[in-house]
């Protein structure tokens, strides 16, 4: 099997300089290779994790096919978690923002956008079923992983909640599913300023795809964990993607609440299995923000049984 060694000499890039960049919650390694003017980016997984890169390299050639803009594969091995990929830069969404608040609206909307045209795509075939029950099983992993000075919930509520967040998120199961890229928010998307429209968004960490429910990727993109998302562009960015859909609205806000609660409840989970297994105590710094996403999305009618399990650990007084 190639190692990286033998990818980056058949490649050609077995003399650049190499620069680590920073990762993800994930144990994958991101490496800027450097040769004269070119540039690329060496994606390098773990044993445990290989198993992500080939769909990885299947979901790009989709998105790219469909006009979006995903990195290209210059070289790799992906049964070996390998991919050499070229180098969307340093415009990340988050940065950028951070950097120009005058950019917040304008690259939320094209954000927003990138949705409404993959939605209306077809799907590639193969992928995973994000449906009711695949959400309340991920959510279960707070159990698993309780957060640290938080209330925990007793155990007799596991089974309790498994079943509210299934019967809160079922009727949802009977609509019609899109490609669901999972991670989709600022950090993930980078600013490709000499490309047109759509394509002026760069897309990255795809590799754990799922056919879901269209309200998916817009509560990540606006319920984001690693930053404040003000409720006025939370609003317009849902407003317009409704306006450039024609889904009922009423429909769209439950399933929005619905799959917030399960999204939210897996998150704080990663986050506090980071911590606890990993070392990685920088995550549960935003616990505090994804707890609000949650109480916002327990909030709506749709979430009432779900909300009167989770009491302990929403509280305010908690």
């Amino acid at each position: 099997m190639m190692d990286t060694a033998t990818l980056l000499k058949l490649a050609g890039w077995d003399k650049a300089d190499a620069t680590p960049l920073a990762g993800d919650a994930s144990s994958r390694r991101y490496t800027r290779l450097t040769r004269g003017e070119d540039r690329a980016i060496l994606m390098q997984a773990p044993k445990g994790e290989a198993g992500g890169t080939p769909s990885f390299a299947r979901l790009a050639r989709h998105l790219r096919g469909i006009g979006l803009s995903a990195p290209k594969i210059l070289s790799g091995n992906p049964q070996a978690g390998l991919l050499l990929l070229e180098d969307f830069g340093d415009g990340v969404f988050a940065r950028q923002m951070a950097e120009d608040p005058a950019q917040i609206m304008p690259l939320y909307r094209l954000a927003t956008d990138v949705l409404v045209h993959l939605h209306e795509r077809p799907a590639p075939e193969g992928l995973p079923v994000y449906n009711a029950r695949m959400m309340a099983d991920q959510a279960m992993l707070l159990f698993d992983w309780p957060l640290p000075d938080r209330p925990t919930l007793d155990a007799s509520a596991r089974d309790a909640l498994h079943a509210a967040l299934i019967r809160a998120a079922l009727p949802f199961d009977r609509q019609k599913r899109v490609l669901m890229l999972r991670d989709y928010h600022a950090e993930n998307l980078m600013l490709l300023t000499e490309r047109q429209g759509i394509a002026r968004a760069g897309l990255l960490d795809f590799q754990d795809a799922c056919l879901a429910h269209p309200a998916y990727d817009l509560v990540s993109l606006l319920q984001d964990a690693r930053r404040d998302v003000d409720d006025t562009v939370a609003e317009e960015m849902t407003f317009h993607y409704l306006s450039r859909t024609d889904r009922d609205s009423h429909d769209f806000y439950s399933a929005y609440a619905v799959f917030g609660t399960g999204r939210a409840l897996r998150i704080l989970g990663i986050f506090a299995r980071l911590a606890a297994r990993d070392g990685k105590d920088r995550y549960l710094a935003f616990v505090p923000r994804v707890l609000d996403h949650l109480r916002t999305n327990l909030g709506h009618p749709a979430m009432t049984e779900v909300a009167a399990i989770l009491s302990p650990l929403t509280g305010e007084d908690a």
